[in-house]
């Protein structure tokens, strides 16, 4: 897999924590199965509880485990500060405001003022992406007080990543009963998703109205949940913004074998001879030895790549094929992606601007397939080929993924599936835009999400015009539909029903509108699937972005 530049993932991701710095006002103790905790009032109304554990920390013999029962407290627990995000390669940045540390199983809660126990709100579960190797909980761009102000709780979830959260080993294999390891990090998902189920309720949540989102990674892990049946009966609908299974071309999970011989990988790197050796290593000798070793890989993931893969217990099979067997959580899903997801086929948008380009850019990135390009693409000028190089663009990026993600929900499940993509400029990302934030290039990979969450407002409200604001309006508008009833369509915006046999999604663009999607040519894109960058390396190195993860 790639690390991708991201509009969020270090724009807004890694802004000041004091964009969004809590009032002073205490609200009332809210009582959990573990004892009371009391958040803060924010200047808006809104009730934040920061920080609240819903596991135990995975350090010592828990590093590498399923995640474990978190004690219970006397008194009222303090839920005003941010928690340490999980460890990362990407904490020995001296230039991000997080802390990291193994210490990390905690959630975010955020509240109407007015939410009780037993009012029932819909309840939307956050989680974020960063390619499996990073991402927070924290970040202020994934902040829950927007659309609480609408009349949810949003949840924000922590899960370990990188080596801490995926890692496969034989001794782990016989230690966990299951003949399974490796998926520590969605086992945590599971955790935090449980917690939900128990509490959500006292804060005034509905836990028979969950819906589950995430971006990225995030979005393949509530992918992953949909077809685990450890997600039976956790959530009601799901939302994945930018990932499935992986774009074509991409990685597709591992079998446990595969992931067993990268886990004595690192154990080689780490000079250890066994599990408790590796157990009694700091979680800094960890990063250092991986990130030193010969074979580490550059960029924020560093040291090397692990992911989730079918284990056996968390994931037994491929998603595709549970999918096929209809044994998958029959859940209604609303999916996106970006014109410019930075996945495969990136340079399309970057550099595809007349037919010459775009002759030239099948030739580099399809090879002997190029002519079949040409003639399921026949642009005659350039604004034609212009617009052929932003479809190939956002189907190779991450459209076909959730496009096929919403494909197997309408072919083998009952419940709806709905479609949309975004294709919209945010301000920071257009030419010559000063104190945006620097979120990347067009429509890239994570500028949905501040206009879903509403939170474009902590990154300089001064660049945004009207239009972004409506547009942010009208799709978190969209998102508390979907989160109320399970049907996106609000009155300003009809969503239709996605249909394999007539493909339509709506575009949020510089208007909204419906398209009709070429099967064609999506089937061929999936079928020939473009070269991808390398690890690491930019998608489009004219072009200034922010770096970030997947």
């Amino acid at each position: 897999m790639r690390l991708f530049a991201s509009t969020l993932t270090r724009g807004l991701v890694f802004a000041a924590l004091a964009a969004t710095a809590f009032a002073q006002t205490k609200t009332a103790p809210v009582t959990t199965d573990l004892g009371k905790v009391a958040g803060t009032v924010l200047d808006s109304g809104v009730h934040a509880y920061i920080g609240i554990p819903f596991a135990a920390p995975p350090v010592g013999n828990l590093r590498w485990h399923e995640p474990m029962p978190a004690k219970s407290w006397s008194g009222v627990y303090d839920a005003t500060t941010p928690k340490p995000a999980c460890t990362q390669r990407s904490g020995n940045n001296p230039a991000n405001a997080e802390t990291y540390s193994e210490d990390c199983l905690y959630l975010n809660v955020w509240t109407p003022a007015d939410a009780k126990p037993g009012a029932k709100l819909p309840v939307i579960v956050y989680i974020y992406g960063g390619g499996f190797s990073g991402g927070s909980a924290n970040i202020p761009g994934y902040s829950g007080q927007f659309l609480a102000r609408k009349g949810i709780i949003q949840v924000n979830l922590a899960y370990r990543v990188g080596v801490f959260g995926y890692f496969a080993h034989p001794e782990l294999t016989k230690e966990t009963g299951h003949n399974a390891s490796g998926d520590w990090g969605s086992l945590d998902q599971v955790a935090g998703l449980k917690w939900v189920q128990r509490n959500i309720a006292a804060f005034g949540g509905d836990p028979a109205n969950v819906l589950l989102m995430g971006h990225s990674a995030g979005s393949e892990s509530v992918y992953q949940l949909v077809v685990s049946p450890m997600g039976k009966g956790l959530f009601k609908k799901v939302s994945g913004w930018s990932g499935a299974d992986l774009a074509p071309g991409g990685q597709i999970p591992k079998t446990l074998a595969e992931g067993e011989a990268t886990g004595l990988k690192v154990q080689q790197m780490l000079g250890a001879k066994d599990l408790a050796a590796m157990r009694s290593m700091t979680a800094d000798q960890i990063m250092q030895a991986l990130a030193t070793a010969p074979g580490a890989q550059a960029g924020p993931g560093g040291g090397i790549q692990t992911r989730p893969i079918i284990d056996g217990w968390f994931l037994p099979a491929a998603p595709h094929e549970i999918f096929m067997a209809h044994k998958q959580n029959d859940v209604a899903l609303l999916a996106s992606s970006t014109a410019n997801d930075l996945g495969a086929a990136a340079g399309f948008w970057d550099n595809g601007k007349t037919v010459a380009d775009l002759k030239r850019l099948a030739a580099q990135d399809f090879g002997d397939a190029a002519p079949e390009v040409l003639k399921l693409f026949p642009a005659a000028t350039d604004e034609e080929a212009r617009k052929d190089a932003v479809l190939i663009s956002g189907y190779a990026g991450f459209g076909i993924a959730n496009r096929d993600w919403a494909r197997d929900q309408a072919l083998y499940g009952k419940q709806p599936a709905y479609l949309v993509h975004w294709a919209h400029v945010p301000p920071p990302n257009k030419p010559g835009v000063q104190g945006g934030g620097g979120m990347g290039n067009g429509p890239s990979h994570g500028s949905d999400i501040a206009y879903w969450l509403g939170t474009y407002q902590t990154n300089n409200n001064k660049v945004w015009s009207d239009w972004d604001k409506e547009l942010s309006e009208k799709m978190q508008n969209i998102l508390i539909a979907f989160a109320k009833t399970g049907n996106p369509s609000t009155e300003a915006v009809k969503v239709p029903r996605y249909d394999p046999k007539s493909e339509q999604r709506v575009i949020f663009g510089e208007t909204i509108s419906i398209d009709k999607m070429n099967t064609e040519q999506i089937e061929f894109l999936r079928a020939h699937a473009p070269k991808r960058a390398p690890m690491g390396a930019p998608a489009a190195p004219a072009t200034p972005a922010a770096a970030g993860g997947r």
